[in-house]
């Protein structure tokens, strides 16, 4: 029998759960780190929360471990590298919870708006403080949605029920599906122009971090009110405070910090400043959701291999995952690559699956290449989401079919839209290894590699050496160089694979050769 820890507090419905499907279960909460690591080399699996910290020391002491389950969306908590390199699936519950974080930015609106909490406290005190709290109304003030997939959509949907304007930024949101959930769409730096209020709703990325700073914070009209109940990081909060003690800033609730449990903060006392401690998904019913969903798929993955909603690991039933699980790889591969070379949002995709291929079932393929597309801006992505967040944001996906396939035995080809151009990728299984036998429209044979530059470039003598120099000087190891052009003296392409990461500056010098019109990273 299966043995669970259950390491943060949950619903019961949890345990009920395990115990009716058959699998052991322990709860034990408030476990220190060294507490964890005594014990969880017993166990299968190990559900949390955000209390909780499975780090590699912890995931290293597992040494029956097959599974972390957290119940809720994000999983900054968890070492998904460390996870991943143990063999350990890492699943989440990504839409158990959205209703609630919805329903609690709604609320941290109004709360900032007439400073609620503060003059609740002075009314309970003996005070009657009806002259310091003159409020704003929300009613036709223009709100900015920074992120509008699942739960920024429904604060949206809330925010026009108080008859609000809502203008919203998401790199995924189509102007079709901003129509469609009577948005504006709009870009950054006008967003920030434009709102009364800013609500945020985006994972925490390198490029999301602090993407409320000073400088754009400078750019909002005076008395805007800022929300988060997000991911604490998207704040620059020393800014943030600076902005209310200025006046510029109206009033900021926040429900997440860059460093939690925050015990002290300097915003704490500040005027015009609510905070509640992460909030977001506490409901009843969220609660209860989440740990259902989470039981039921360490359950379902314990007892029968099955995956559903992992992060570091495709979603296939244990009976499909001989035969797909190199095609899943591939898929998630060239979906990945394709994510991390665009430059534009995309506004459809067309998967066409040749040969042999299109007898199996091509779901968790076609899953596994928007997860891979998506998880450069979503962290949080996978399999089961994928379809859902790319839908929300009004990306088209279109599966095709066709018998034969020219160069391979089978073929899978990604061509990805943009409001500008249109990009392909196609690649084959190869003696057990995926490789690209196509890119962007030239022909080539490269294997995938951790770290590899992409260079398009100008057919023409001399761009070898010069690359090779300018890697050299860099004491950047070139593993495989793999090049493909259409015409003689026309457009060519360039995959380097090379040892470790590659540097800005290298970047910039590969750049700056005369045949290169564009160089790009991408990691895998």
């Amino acid at each position: 029998m299966p043995k669970v820890l259950i390491a943060d507090k949950m619903s019961n419905r949890a345990v009920e759960i395990f115990k009716a499907r058959g699998v052991d279960v322990d709860v034990i909460t408030g476990l220190s780190k060294d507490e964890l690591m005594k014990i969880i080399g017993d166990y299968d699996g190990l559900a949390v929360r955000s209390s909780t910290r499975p780090d590699a020391e912890i995931i290293g002491q597992g040494t029956k471990l097959k599974v972390i389950g957290r119940a809720g969306i994000g999983v900054d908590n968890v070492d998904i590298k460390a996870a991943t390199d143990r063999g350990v699936v890492v699943m989440n519950t990504p839409f158990g919870n959205a209703i609630t974080t919805a329903e609690h930015a709604i609320a941290m609106l109004f709360a900032a708006a007439r400073q609620i909490p503060k003059a609740s406290e002075r009314t309970q005190n003996g005070e009657w403080p009806k002259s310091d709290y003159k409020g704003t109304e929300l009613f036709n003030k223009t709100l900015g949605v920074i992120g509008c997939g699942n739960i920024g959509a429904l604060v949206a949907e809330r925010a026009l029920g108080l008859k609000m304007k809502v203008i919203a930024f998401d790199p995924y949101l189509t102007e079709e599906r901003a129509r469609k959930i009577g948005v504006e769409k709009v870009e950054l730096d006008a967003l920030f122009q434009r709102a009364d209020a800013i609500t945020l709703h985006t994972p925490l990325v390198e490029s999301t971090k602090n993407i409320v700073n000073r400088e754009r914070l400078g750019m909002t009209r005076k008395g805007v009110i800022i929300v988060n109940c997000a991911r604490g990081g998207l704040v620059d909060e020393e800014a943030l405070k600076d902005a209310l003690d200025a006046g510029h800033v109206r009033a900021a609730a926040l429900d997440v910090f860059a460093v939690e449990p925050a015990n002290e903060h300097a915003l704490f006392g500040t005027p015009g400043f609510v905070a509640t401690p992460h909030l977001g998904a506490s409901t009843d019913e969220a609660q209860e959701n989440v740990a259902i969903q989470v039981a039921e798929q360490i359950a379902d993955y314990l007892l029968t291999g099955a995956i559903s909603n992992a992060i570091n690991t495709p979603s296939i039933t244990a009976e499909e995952a001989p035969r797909l699980k190199p095609w899943v790889n591939l898929a998630d591969k060239l979906g990945t690559m394709m994510g991390q070379l665009l430059h534009e949002p995309a506004q459809s995709i067309e998967i066409i699956y040749k040969g042999a291929i299109t007898q199996l079932n091509t779901n968790p393929l076609s899953a596994a290449a928007l997860a891979g597309m998506l998880k450069a801006a979503m962290p949080d992505v996978n399999m089961v989401s994928a379809p859902v967040l790319a839908k929300e944001r009004g990306i088209a996906l279109t599966e095709s079919y066709i018998d034969e396939a020219e160069r391979a035995e089978s073929l899978i080809r990604i061509t990805v839209e943009t409001a500008v151009r249109k990009f392909a990728i196609v690649g084959t299984i190869y003696r057990g290894e995926p490789r690209i036998v196509r890119l962007f429209g030239v022909p080539m044979d490269a294997a995938f590699s951790p770290s590899m530059i992409y260079v398009r470039n100008d057919d023409k003598p001399g761009f070898i050496g010069e690359v090779g120099r300018v890697l050299g000087e860099a004491k950047a190891n070139i593993a495989t160089f793999s090049l493909g052009r259409q015409d003689k003296g026309g457009e060519a392409v360039c995959l380097i694979s090379v040892d470790g990461v590659v540097s800005d500056a290298t970047v910039a010098a590969i750049q700056a050769i005369d045949q290169v019109k564009i160089v790009d990273r991408v990691t895998l």
